[in-house]
């Protein structure tokens, strides 16, 4: 049974303790409903859990789940980071209210998954679309994207549905505030990566996403642009910052090339992103690169 881990249930010690952090903006209310249904019915598993309201008040929540409202919408990152001061638990789990987890044994086979092998510091599951439509291959978090059921490390995660340790977490420095929308997965991976951990892409278990493309978003195409930049500049070392945003600068102009509208809203984030201040900078250690190229990733695409 699924109770906060602040009550004390007399549960065995070996149960595991899971942190939740549910964000939303209030616009999804049946979808809310749904993701933390499925939270409270996870087994062999004790959740704290908050519903962390970014620019609302949640209200109208379960007694298990606490409620945070923040005054303004702070980002999807910063959201997420607020939250996670108000849990408990030797494990986080990050979920979007328009996700769910359909496997009620869902958190406890995650969990058995990083046990077995501490190389893991990040999972992140397969996403289906509930309603049964094709799932986007972006979704899957690897260039050779392969069967969607396929397991193996990666280098970026879909941000909806995340499990790590928290002391993994805490070591990242949390997800990228400055970002505000788009791109956290990577960096977050990337930092993971640089504790001499890996991130992973579990395709043996699920979470449900209903289709949407991303550039339902009217900010897509400069956060795009400019959180690139600004993940190079934050992460890389200086030698590799132009290679790794020429790259995606040629990738952006081939697959944009007939849409004018979308290629100018990108270079004008692609400039904010080289004139504006990215934030903290951590520089991925040698090690850590050499590890991603030879695991098949190189940063620098």
């Amino acid at each position: 049974m699924s109770v906060p881990s602040s009550t004390g249930s007399g549960a065995p010690a070996s149960t595991p303790t899971v942190g939740v952090v549910l964000l939303t903006q209030g616009t999804r209310p049946v979808e809310l409903s749904r993701g933390i249904d499925s939270l409270l019915a996870q087994e062999g598993v004790l959740l704290d859990v908050v519903c962390v309201g970014n620019g609302w008040q949640p209200t109208g929540l379960p007694s298990d789940v606490k409620s945070l409202g923040l005054p303004t919408n702070l980002g999807i990152p910063a959201g997420r980071n607020r939250g996670v001061s108000h849990v408990t638990g030797e494990f986080l789990f990050f979920l979007d209210d328009d996700a769910s987890i359909p496997d009620p044994r869902f958190l406890l086979d995650a969990i058995a998954t990083l046990r077995a092998d501490p190389s893991i510091g990040l999972l992140q599951p397969r996403v289906v679309d509930p309603a049964g439509l094709g799932s986007p291959r972006r979704w899957v978090p690897r260039i050779r994207k392969g069967e969607a059921t396929d397991s193996g490390p990666v280098f970026s995660v879909w941000e909806g549905a995340v499990l790590m340790p928290r002391a993994v977490f805490d070591a990242t420095g949390g997800w990228a505030e400055p970002f505000f929308y788009a791109h956290e997965g990577i960096e977050l991976a990337w930092r993971v990566w640089d504790q001499g951990l890996r991130a992973w892409y579990a395709g043996d278990l699920e979470a449900n996403h209903p289709f949407m493309h991303p550039t339902r978003h009217a900010e897509y195409y400069r956060l795009n642009a400019r959180n690139r930049v600004w993940l190079a500049r934050r992460n890389l070392p200086a030698w590799l910052v132009p290679v790794y945003v020429g790259s995606w600068t040629l990738i952006q102009l081939v697959r944009w090339r007939r849409d004018g509208p979308a290629l100018r809203a990108w270079f004008g984030g692609w400039r904010e992103g080289w004139r504006s201040d990215p934030g903290e900078r951590r520089v991925l250690s040698a090690r850590t690169v050499w590890r991603m190229s030879v695991a098949g990733r190189p940063p620098i695409v």
